[in-house]
């Protein structure tokens, strides 16, 4: 299409312990995907979180 793509774009980090609970953030669309450890309220421990593309309908 004409438009244009946006350098960064928002991805969803989900919790690897299976609460269901995400972060959402941004990411330069070029990079690598994200996975990094954070806080998991529901378990209540910092746990590994790994990327899960964000879908139109927000997904």
């Amino acid at each position: 299409s004409s438009e244009k793509k946006n350098r960064t774009l928002v991805v969803r980090l989900i919790s690897t312990a299976r609460t269901g609970f995400f972060y959402s953030t941004q990411r330069v669309r070029q990079g690598l995907p994200l996975s990094m450890v954070k806080y998991d309220p529901v378990v209540r421990k910092r746990v590994l979180f790994v990327e899960s593309k964000k879908g139109k309908k927000g997904q």
